[in-house]
C-alpha cells in the first residue's frame, strides 16, 4: 500500500499536471525503496517485541522465534535500517537539501521506541504509529515539492502540497480507528503482557462506544471534503459516497453490535480497505482537475 500511494501521488496527482517536481524516475523508486525498508524494519522489531503477546493473540501468524530466530530478526531489523536510511541520505543530498535526512533518522527512531515502549502506553502508541502511516504519504511532497519551490511557483507547489496533506490526514485517521480497534481485538495477550492499551484503561465495551463515535469524526470531514472540493464532480463525489462513506457507515453500525474478536479483526479489515480505497481516489484527480 505504501509503494503503490507513493506512486499514486507521484504519476497520479503530480506529474499529470505539470507540477515542479524534484525526483525523476529513479529518484521516486529510491524513495518508495527507503520507505518500505524502514517500515519493513519496523514490523520486523514490532515482531520481536511481540512474540509472548502473539503466542496468544495470533498464534498461527508467529514468525520470529518460529519461522526465524530472534538474532536473524534482530540482524535482519538492522540491515533493513541502514539500507533505509543510507538511501534516504542519499536522496536528500542529490534534492540539494541535506537536512531531509533527518526525516528517517526520525522515521527509524520512532518505529524502534515504539515497539520496544509506546505501544504499551494508553493512546499515545496508536497516535505516534499513526503520524507515521501518514508520513509515508508527507514525505513524498517534502522530497517531490519542497526543493522545488519558487517565487513563480509556489501557489500551486502549496496546493498540491496540501492535497497530499489532506490524504496524510485521512490516512492517520483511519489507521488510529483502525488501531483501537485491534486494540480491543488482541486485549487478552495485551494485558498478559502488561499492556495499558484503551481498552485494558477502560474496558472493552466502552472502548467500543468510543470507536463507534469517533467514526464520525472522518465521516463529518470527508462530507464536508466533497461539499468543499468536489459537489461539481458527480463522479468524485459518488466514487467517495460508495467506496468511503458507505463503508464507513457500515463500520459504525457493526462498531455498536460488534462483540467477539472475529468481529473486531472484521472491523480492522474494513478499516483498511477504506483507506485503500480512500488513497486510490487520487487516480480521480486525472479526470477532475
Amino acid at each position: 500500500m505504501i509503494a503503490t500511494v507513493q506512486l499514486l501521488i507521484k504519476y497520479a496527482l503530480l506529474e499529470p499536471f505539470g507540477v515542479q517536481t524534484s525526483l525523476d524516475g529513479f529518484g521516486i523508486v529510491l524513495l518508495i525503496f527507503a520507505t518500505i525498508c524502514i517500515a519493513a524494519a519496523g514490523n520486523v522489531i514490532n515482531d520481536i517485541y511481540d512474540i509472548e503477546t502473539d503466542r496468544i493473540n495470533k498464534p498461527h501468524r508467529i514468525i520470529v522465534g518460529k519461522s526465524v530466530s530472534k538474532n536473524t530478526a534482530f540482524n535482519l531489523f538492522i540491515v533493513l535500517n541502514i539500507i533505509g536510511v543510507g538511501t534516504g541520505f542519499y536522496l536528500s543530498h542529490a534534492v540539494g537539501k541535506p537536512t531531509f535526512f533527518s526525516v528517517f533518522i526520525i522515521i527509524s527512531i520512532l518505529l524502534y521506541v515504539y515497539a520496544t515502549y509506546l505501544k504499551r502506553t494508553l493512546l499515545i502508541g496508536n497516535l505516534v504509529i499513526s503520524f507515521l502511516v501518514a508520513m509515508s504519504l508527507i514525505i513524498v511532497g517534502i522530497f517531490e515539492l519542497l526543493p522545488a519551490i519558487t517565487p513563480e511557483n509556489r501557489t500551486s507547489q502549496i496546493l498540491f502540497f496540501k492535497i497530499i496533506w489532506d490524504y496524510s490526514l485521512f490516512a492517520f485517521c483511519i489507521n488510529f480507528l483502525r488501531e483501537i480497534a485491534k486494540d480491543i481485538e488482541d486485549i487478552d495477550g495485551d494485558y498478559s503482557q502488561g499492556m495499558n492499551t484503551l481498552p485494558i484503561a477502560i474496558g472493552r465495551a466502552r472502548s467500543k462506544n468510543i470507536l463507534a463515535a469517533l467514526n464520525f469524526i472522518p465521516l463529518a470531514g470527508i462530507i464536508y471534503y466533497l461539499n468543499t472540493n468536489f459537489y461539481k464532480q458527480p463522479i468524485a463525489a459518488g466514487y467517495f459516497l460508495l467506496f468511503v462513506v458507505g463503508p464507513l457507515i457500515y463500520i459504525t453500525i457493526k462498531t455498536f453490535n460488534a462483540k467477539t474478536k472475529s468481529d473486531f479483526s472484521h472491523l480492522s479489515t474494513m478499516y483498511k480497505w477504506v483507506m485503500c480505497f480512500g488513497l486510490l481516489s487520487l487516480l480521480l484527480y486525472l479526470f477532475i482537475l
